[in-house]
């Protein structure tokens, strides 16, 4: 469908500038460009990138382990000891966490390539010249905006007094970090943030499953949305702008095609991220996923933006939600609690005995040994070492950002039930028998809105000051239990899988 110049269209208001350049979604194989890994031998692998980057990172305060890293000859299956190795290393001084975030961030735009017809351009010293223009479409929302903070969880819906009992509920349960719950306190008591008035919020990768946009366009936020140019992506978003109470805008090329490709319009949604701000501050939202080496590049590309725009204006926010299924430094009252557990086990001990020695202490192991250190290891070897890599990416800007006195929201969500979990049979049925070792696996209607909530939270909050940069991570943590649990989450990862295998054949 081709739009004119501020039409009105089925889906909303289109807003189209007057220069009319090449559609970018039909850019010839000469003009074309990808963010990317570098070319060898006629491959574009993520491995040696991905290796090297971590390697690189450490290297500033543990050479040996970068060294150690550097001569891994099996990453697939060596990757998850040595992320865990490698954010132990971030445990010392405040400044090794920003040394390391630093090196890793210089090391990845240094070796990933802006591809096009003239080669490859490491993305450091890319420029992106002149893009091709994106259009805007603009979605006013239908709706009255939700006054307060609602949340659904098992069938009901929570708010004021009766969430913030949930919250404890949380909390209590070894489910959420206690600095959680006074977050969404924070939010009860205002519900005039939920909007983010003043602040316009660029969601890359809007129509994930973990996006706030419904929450937020709910709220009636101001909203730039991206994602893929996929119809059944963009009748989504559009769907929840109409029912929203805020103002949607979308890209949109020339032909009257919705949404752009992260990785290959680069340069253009960021020209248009710059026009559409019209002024105001932006918050920049990472919720982009991709499989496998995709991610990273995904990554990379939002990385490139997010450098560009903070460059542009200091008063930049970065949004990004992190997995509970990572590797993260916590505090000494974290590994107290999954002790207590592990000891209070009961008569259960006596009956795990024997699978804990036949599997030589691989099966049903303490989550934090006496002798270990203050890592939460929820590292799951089958999600694989790109996506390990990607989320690494996007810890490191965070870090780094807010060693600069950037606003940066960067927040834990529990284990959700999502399509991206649900597909994969292993990580399902271990989700379906989860609960059985005291972990909580939330719905994604509960992550999604208790998520938007403290995104709102941190673009309201005073300044803070950090004893340690990782707890950028873990001050607001929703990890579902993950963190608490007496057990070392992979020891019993088959067990779990084990037991909800029928419900998650059932689809319960």
């Amino acid at each position: 469908m081709v739009r004119e110049h501020t039409s009105f269209g089925i889906l909303g208001r289109v807003d189209a500038p007057d220069a009319q350049p090449e559609d970018p979604m039909n850019a010839s194989a000469t003009t074309e460009t990808e963010v990317t890994f570098p070319e060898v031998d006629g491959r574009r692998g993520s491995t040696p990138v991905t290796r090297s980057v971590l390697a690189d990172a450490v290297a500033v305060v543990d050479p040996a382990l970068a060294a150690e890293i550097t001569r891994c000859s099996s990453w697939r299956k060596d990757y998850v000891d040595l992320v865990h190795r490698a954010t132990a290393a971030s445990a010392g001084p405040a400044g090794h966490a920003v040394a390391i975030a630093r090196a890793g961030l210089e090391s990845m735009r240094s070796q990933m390539v802006l591809a096009g017809p003239q080669g490859d351009v490491p993305i450091a010293d890319a420029g992106l010249g002149s893009p091709p223009v994106l259009h805007t479409e603009t979605v006013d929302g239908a709706a009255r905006a939700v006054p307060e903070l609602r949340v659904p969880y098992r069938g009901r819906e929570l708010a004021g007094d009766t969430l913030l009992v949930q919250v404890d509920r949380w909390v209590d349960s070894g489910l959420a970090e206690p600095g959680f719950r006074d977050a969404i306190e924070a939010v009860v008591e205002h519900p005039e943030w939920l909007a983010v008035p003043g602040r316009r919020l660029a969601l890359l990768g809007a129509g994930a499953e973990m996006s706030p946009l419904g929450p937020l366009t709910a709220w009636g936020a101001d909203v730039l949305a991206v994602d893929v140019p996929v119809p059944a992506v963009s009748e989504r978003l559009h769907r929840l702008a109409r029912e929203g109470a805020g103002t949607t805008r979308y890209p949109l090329a020339p032909n009257g095609v919705a949404g752009a490709d992260l990785v290959r319009h680069t340069a253009a949604l960021l020209e248009w991220l710059r026009r559409s701000s019209e002024g105001l501050p932006t918050v920049l939202g990472m919720y982009a996923y991709a499989d496998g080496g995709a991610h990273v590049q995904v990554t990379a590309a939002f990385d490139l933006i997010a450098t560009a725009l903070l460059d542009d204006d200091p008063a930049t926010a970065l949004a990004y939600l992190a997995t509970p299924t990572d590797a993260f430094l916590v505090g000494t009252d974290v590994v107290a609690h999954s002790r207590r557990a592990w000891a209070s086990r009961g008569l259960v001990r006596h009956l795990q005995a024997p699978l804990r020695a036949a599997s030589r202490g691989a099966l049903f192991a303490p989550h934090y040994p006496e002798d270990a250190d203050a890592v939460a290891d929820v590292l799951v070897p089958q999600q694989g070492p790109s996506y390990a890599m990607a989320k690494r990416l996007q810890r490191w800007r965070g870090v780094a950002s807010e060693a600069q006195g950037r606003r940066v929201s960067f927040n834990v969500a529990p284990a959700t039930l999502t399509r991206s979990v649900t597909k994969n049979r292993l990580l399902a049925a271990a989700y379906a028998g989860a609960p059985r070792f005291g972990v909580e696996i939330f719905a994604p209607d509960t992550s999604r809105t208790l998520m938007a909530a403290l995104l709102v939270h941190d673009l309201h909050r005073d300044a803070v000051t950090r004893a340690h940069p990782e707890e950028l991570f873990s001050d607001t943590a929703a990890h579902g239990g993950l963190w608490r649990v007496g057990y070392e989450p992979r020891s019993v990862l088959g067990i779990a899988a084990v037991g909800g295998m029928p419900s998650a054949i059932l689809g319960r």
